[in-house]
């Protein structure tokens, strides 16, 4: 998200972000800014390379770009354990 995007909607927990009428777990609202913008450049990074594996059919790399995308979510707060109830 760059700095002039408008921020998506939050339930009025903060617990959720609404786009495009879903619901999605927000991002952790006690991970220092700093960090998150460096978990999100990770996990642009990650679904990049799972593009890229689909696109040539490398099944292995794929999984392991998978697999990326999920430590950053988990990193993020928004898999895993719910970040309120921790």
């Amino acid at each position: 998200m760059t700095a002039d995007a408008p921020r998506p909607a939050r339930t009025h927990d903060g617990r959720y972000v609404i786009i495009d009428g879903r619901r999605w777990r927000a991002t952790d609202l006690d991970v220092p800014e700093d960090v998150t913008a460096r978990l999100r450049s990770h996990l642009m990074a990650a679904h990049h390379a799972a593009a890229m594996a689909r696109r040539a059919q490398d099944t292995a790399a794929e999984r392991a770009a998978h697999d990326r995308v999920h430590t950053a979510k988990v990193a993020l707060g928004e898999r895993g354990m719910p970040w309120w109830d921790q």
